[in-house]
Parts: C-alpha cells; structure tokens; sequence
C-alpha cells in the first residue's frame, strides 16, 4: 500500500494545497496531511488545532486522506508513520529549488525517503498562504483564494 505525507503550515490552507491534496489523494492508497508546526513563526493567523480541524473540514469525503499536526522533524515523523514519499507542491522555480534542497536534505537523513513535487495547477499558481493574509488585511472576499470552510471561519472571526 502506497502511503505519503503532504506536509506544511497551512495556516490557512488555500485552495492551491486543497487542489495538491486532490492531486496526491489520487496518487496514493493513503495521504496524510501533515500541520507542521513551528515554534519560531510568530503569531499564526490559525493554531495548529484550528489548522487541523480546517482542514479536515475541507477534505471531507476524501476517505484515504488524514489530517495531523507534528512539530518535530519531518523525516522522522514520515519513517514513524511508515510513509517512504513526501509530496510538496511547487509554483515556479524557486519553491522547486528550495523543495529539491529538502528533498536532498531529507533523504540524507532517511535514505529511503522521496519527495515528489507536484507542480501547481495553472489557476492555482499565484497562491500562497502569505497572499491570503495579504488579501485578508485589504478586505478581499475570501471564497477565491480558500475553501468555503476557511472563508466562514475568516467571516467568523472578523478577519474577512
């Protein structure tokens, strides 16, 4: 059984990862949506439980696909799970060559650890967290950038 992690922040997920899920889900017997938590970031729009929930909200009806928050190191959260592929999205040249620099410093940790990049569907290719919040700040509607779930919890806590 084919088993992979799509890890990131997600904080929020937009419709961009939302598309690599299906994409990946499609790939694979099993996905896992891994919430990276970092301790460094300040002040996430999100929490790593908010995040996951979100999520989980927006990829419902994808039965082999999972959602989980880890703060640790990617590597060895994947060889604990018994997953051998990593799956990151890529937009333009340079997330492929940040992404192909942690695929060499991930597999120099687990050998037996790949990453496949997934390049971004065409629609898709401008977004990025970081806009989101952008257009969050400048009141633009959320429901082209988020999945509807993210977009009501926006409206609900005033930020859209």
């Amino acid at each position: 059984m084919s088993f992979a992690i799509y890890p990131g922040s997600f904080d929020p997920i937009t419709l961009g990862h939302l598309d690599v899920i299906r994409r990946a889900a499609a790939c694979f017997d099993r996905l896992c949506v891994c919430v990276m938590v970092n301790a460094e970031k300040k002040s996430p729009m999100f929490t790593a439980e908010e995040r996951v929930a979100l999520i989980r909200a927006s990829i419902e009806g994808m039965e082999n696909v999972e959602v989980e928050a880890y703060s640790g190191l990617l590597a060895d959260y994947a060889v604990a799970k018994g997953a051998n592929v990593l799956v990151k999205g890529v937009r333009n040249a340079t997330d492929f060559d940040q992404e192909y620099q942690m695929a060499n410093i991930n597999r120099g940790i687990h050998r037996e650890l790949e990453t496949v990049l997934l390049p971004a569907s065409v629609a898709y290719q401008h977004f990025s967290s970081t806009m989101v919040r952008e257009m969050i700040k400048y009141g633009q509607p959320m429901e082209k950038y988020v999945p509807a779930p993210v977009a009501e919890e926006l409206k609900r806590k005033g930020r859209a």
